[in-house]
């Protein structure tokens, strides 16, 4: 069943997505051993981001360009992702591990050549957008030139913004958009969810809702669920010791 499918039909289990992001610590083998952990886990999909330092941040030492507070504070954005991004030329080799165990994959592209790159790479089923690009309109309107579902995190929008934005991709041929309650701290605490927050967007934008959890423990999600999520969304890795940049809240 395609993944829009499962979105869609509310009498399956909602679709269950294991992030990459940087856990892979540069390291192909190591993504890939955490590819196929997910997929023995039981995830419906897996999904990469798209990027390089240079195309998402300036090789500055400003204050504004460094992390204030958190899990990275002190570090330089230009160097954070340098760390942290997956190299362009995994995405062919990594889809093709993780569709021959059985699972989808798909990325978060974070400018429009990333979309061009992973019509190529990967001819993913869907796009997710995160809650940080949400109000990059060219990026919005190029995912939805493919024609393909969107997935839109939520957590850095105002609800004029989520409109723009459910509006652009509507408006440029996206085939369905599907909106995440995220709440954008890493860690973030259960306390901080409002997941009636999540059925509200759905009712107000006449879209599925899924959540995008961020938190080191299950009971948002289970709850989502009970809620009408049709996508659920954590960061994964297979050793917190290992150190990968995301480790903290995977």
């Amino acid at each position: 069943m395609a993944l829009i499918e499962r979105i869609l039909d509310p009498d399956t289990a909602p679709l269950i997505v294991a992030e990459l992001s940087g856990n892979h610590g540069q390291s192909i083998d190591t993504a890939k051993r955490i590819i196929a952990a997910a997929a023995e886990a039981g995830a419906d999909a897996v999904k990469l981001q798209t990027y390089t330092p240079d195309s998402i941040t300036l090789d500055s030492h400003r204050d504004e360009f460094t992390v204030q507070g958190g899990l990275w504070h002190g570090r330089r954005l230009y160097e954070l992702y340098g760390e942290a991004c997956t190299p362009y030329e995994w995405h062919a080799p990594l889809a093709k591990c993780a569709r021959s165990l059985g699972i989808e994959i798909f990325s978060t592209p974070f400018d429009e050549s990333a979309v061009d790159f992973l019509e190529n790479a990967m001819a993913p089923e869907l796009y997710k957008i995160s809650s940080f690009e949400l109000t990059h309109i060219p990026l919005l309107e190029r995912a939805a030139q493919t024609g393909k579902p969107v997935v839109l995190s939520t957590g850095m929008g105002s609800e004029a913004e989520i409109e723009e934005a459910v509006r652009t991709l509507r408006k440029h041929g996206a085939a369905h958009v599907i909106l995440l309650k995220c709440v954008s701290a890493y860690p973030s605490e259960p306390a901080g969810f409002n997941l009636r927050s999540m059925q509200r967007i759905g009712e107000r934008f006449n879209c599925p809702t899924g959540l995008s959890d961020h938190t080191l423990s299950n009971e948002i999600a289970v709850a989502s669920v009970a809620l009408g999520a049709r996508l659920i969304e954590k960061h994964v890795t297979d050793s917190r010791k290992a150190g990968g940049i995301d480790a903290g809240f995977s």
